[in-house]
Formats: structure tokens, C-alpha cells, sequence
């Protein structure tokens, strides 16, 4: 058996050194080779053209796009003053960093400017809409002698009749278009077509009148006297004469009930 054995392994061994020959043996692969000439060379015969840059090309990248430093913008007074408020109510309120005062900050001084803008905004629409309550005294109603107080307390006492002849004898024609849309208002007060109130606009009287007489009459001396006292330009006598005219009959036409 141990012969047997030892036989197989000579003969393993004997392949083994004859495999090795072989490939020792064996010749490497041949490696075509391809020539080229000066035939093969393919000559670019093209033209190139010479680039230059423009003068002062650098001007066209002095934008932030092309600002590649990130620089810390400088802190003016304002910021100063955020600062150092925020560390006041760190140090007041025991805040966790001056960073979440700081924020607390900010988002205070949004509310007030929220307020502020809001504030703004109902005083200018208070004051247009009472400029809009005063529409029957213009905005040279200090030129003649009616102001806004005394027309307010006094309309049902005045004498729009005398006042009328003073303003036509010194030379005031806008004034005394003024008194007589006046004194057709009170007139019609008088005799329940409107209620008579400073704040009112001559839209809030024409609502009230239901005659539509009344009403195409109301807003054509209603033009007439907006745009005679608001255009603020002297009229002529025949102008005044017609205006004048038209005033007196409705006068009359509201007067008579």
C-alpha cells in the first residue's frame, strides 16, 4: 500500500515539472505594429483667429455675484444700539444668550414698526375723511369771513342773503356761490328734505332726496358750485349771473315744499 502511494506521488510530481516546461517553453504573443507616414497626418488648415480682452473688462465683474471674500458688513449706530440694548435686557432678564435677547429685540422692534405704520394709516384716513366731511368749505375757506366753526354752530342763524350782496359788492363771486349752496342747504334742512349734518357729503345729501327732480337739480348745482369754488379761479359776471340764477330757483323750488 505504501508503495502504491509513494508511486502516485512520483508520478504527480512528474506532471507537475512537465506543465511548468511547457509553459516556460511556450513563445510570447506577437504585437502587430502599424506604420505611419507623414500621408497618415491629417494637416488643420483652418484659420485661428487672435482673442484680446477688452480694455477695462474687469469693470463688468464688480458685482456681489462675482465677490467670492464673504467681508462682515460694518455695524452702524443703529446696530450699535441693538447690541447694546440686547445685552441690557440679557443682564435684566436672564435671558439664555445675548443671541435670544437680540432676537427678542428684533421682533420688538417689528411690532412697534407694525404699530407706527398702522397709527399712520388711521390718522390719514381720519384726516382725509374729515377733509371729506368739510367738503362745502374748500381748501381756502379762510379767504372769506365764514370759518369752519362758526358755519358749523351758525348755518340756520346766518344771513345768507345779506352775506350774498357784501361778497357780490366787493368783488368775491366765488364766495358768494359758496353762500348760496349754503343757503340751499339749509333751505332744504328747513323743509325736511335732508338732515343737516358737517360731516355729510354732498353724495350722503343727494342719497336722501327721493324726487327725482330734486335730484338731477341737487347734483347739477352741487357740479356747478365744486367747480367754481374748488377750481379756485375768478368767474366772470355772466357766469356768475347764470350760476346765480339757477341758485335762486332752486331756492325757490325747494323752499315751496
Amino acid at each position: 500500500m505504501n508503495r502504491f502511494l509513494i508511486i502516485l506521488y512520483f508520478i504527480s510530481c512528474l506532471s507537475i515539472a512537465n506543465a511548468q516546461d511547457t509553459l516556460v517553453k511556450e513563445d510570447p504573443p506577437k504585437i502587430t505594429t502599424i506604420k505611419y507616414t507623414e500621408k497618415n497626418i491629417q494637416v488643420d488648415s483652418g484659420t485661428v483667429e487672435a482673442k484680446h480682452f477688452e480694455k477695462d473688462f474687469k469693470t463688468k465683474y464688480t458685482d456681489k455675484e462675482f465677490v467670492y471674500e464673504y467681508k462682515a458688513p460694518e455695524k452702524n449706530w443703529w446696530d450699535n444700539f441693538k447690541n447694546w440694548l440686547a445685552r441690557q435686557i440679557f443682564n435684566l432678564f436672564n435671558f439664555s444668550s445675548v443671541k435670544t435677547s437680540f432676537d427678542f429685540i428684533s421682533f420688538l422692534f417689528r411690532i412697534i414698526a407694525v404699530l407706527v405704520v398702522v397709527v399712520l394709516i388711521y390718522f390719514i384716513a381720519k384726516a382725509l375723511i374729515k377733509k371729506e366731511g368739510r367738503w362745502i368749505f374748500g381748501k381756502n375757506a379762510n379767504k372769506g369771513t365764514l370759518f369752519y366753526s362758526d358755519a358749523e354752530k351758525n348755518i340756520h342763524l346766518l344771513d345768507f342773503e345779506k352775506l350774498i350782496k357784501e361778497s357780490i359788492e366787493t368783488g368775491e363771486r366765488r364766495i358768494a356761490v359758496r353762500y348760496y349752496y349754503l343757503w340751499l342747504l339749509k333751505v332744504m334742512a328747513q323743509h325736511h328734505y335732508i338732515e343737516w349734518d358737517i360731516e355729510k357729503t354732498n353724495s350722503d345729501y343727494l342719497y336722501e332726496l327721493h324726487n327725482p327732480i330734486h335730484k338731477e337739480e341737487f347734483t347739477y348745482l352741487s357740479y356747478l358750485y365744486n367747480y367754481i369754488w374748488y377750481g379756485e379761479f375768478e368767474i366772470d359776471d355772466a357766469t356768475f349771473r347764470k350760476t346765480e340764477n339757477r341758485f335762486k330757483k332752486a331756492l325757490k323750488t325747494f323752499g315751496n315744499g
